[in-house]
């Protein structure tokens, strides 16, 4: 219970690997404040956190709107009584050709993987830095973010670009005692994996579930990762242990992409 009494933001957190995580947090100790467009699932995972004895609060916000993430990190401080921790998780992914993508397409998912994280970081910087406090930044990163992949190419761009966000903002945070790090999953069994089975199936004609079993049968550990495994990452890079690590894009994908 290494972060009790911390209070954690999630993006996001409505279902998935966000859900996972924000769930984490909470067995570890922390009240989590949830962050979604969808406030009905919000509302159901607030409940499975305060089974386990914490608090939580919901806050409906799309990360793209600068202003949305800064009232998520205001409310989430007014509401639990602090703010220590950012997971900027929310994301969402893209399976096109490089051919036929649109400056739509790009304006779209940038706006949410890139412009989302961003606008999370400044927030909980400001906040930290405003309050005198240490703290922890948290970013969803990806396989993607350390190898391109085929169909994949803008969202693998925008896994790289938070990547770059990472390192930089490591960097310029240092010295404030607030420490910025990612999370890099692979093939995680979500509901996400499942809109980039379908979309793979329509473009390439293979059958639905086919690329999901192909990436999977390339782990080295065997089996798809669940949301609580990147859980348990978060966990480490929330909690004190993490102290003297900064800038840092984890893989935690059972043994998929080296690098």
């Amino acid at each position: 219970m290494a972060i009790t009494g911390k209070v954690a933001l999630v993006t996001g957190a409505a279902q998935g690997i966000g859900r996972g995580i924000a769930l984490r947090l909470a067995q570890d100790g922390a009240d989590v404040a949830l962050v979604d467009l969808k406030p009905e699932p919000l509302h159901a995972v607030a409940a499975e956190i305060a089974a386990l004895g914490r608090r939580a609060t919901t806050f409906v916000a799309d990360v793209g709107d600068r202003e949305q993430v800064r009232a998520a990190v205001d409310h989430a401080a007014r509401e639990l009584g602090g703010f220590d921790i950012m997971v900027n998780n929310a994301g969402i992914a893209q399976v096109k050709a490089l051919a036929s993508v649109m400056p739509e397409d790009v304006e779209r998912i940038f706006r949410i993987n890139v412009q989302g994280v961003l606008w999370g970081i400044q927030a909980a910087a400001d906040r930290f830095v405003a309050s005198g406090q240490k703290g922890k930044i948290i970013n969803a990163c990806s396989i993607a973010g350390h190898d391109g992949f085929a169909l994949l190419g803008v969202y693998s761009a925008t896994k790289f670009a938070v990547r770059g966000l990472t390192q930089a903002a490591a960097k310029e945070y240092a010295s404030k005692g607030i420490t910025v790090n990612a999370y890099c999953p692979g093939v995680v069994g979500t509901s996400m994996w499942v809109e980039i089975d379908q979309l793979f199936s329509e473009i390439t004609g293979a059958e639905k579930g086919e690329t999901f079993r192909k990436y999977v049968d390339g782990i080295a550990l065997g089996r798809a990762e669940t949301p609580e495994d990147v859980a348990g990452l978060v966990s480490y890079l929330s909690g004190p242990d993490s102290d003297y690590m900064t800038g840092q894009s984890v893989l935690i994908d059972g043994g998929l992409v080296y690098r």
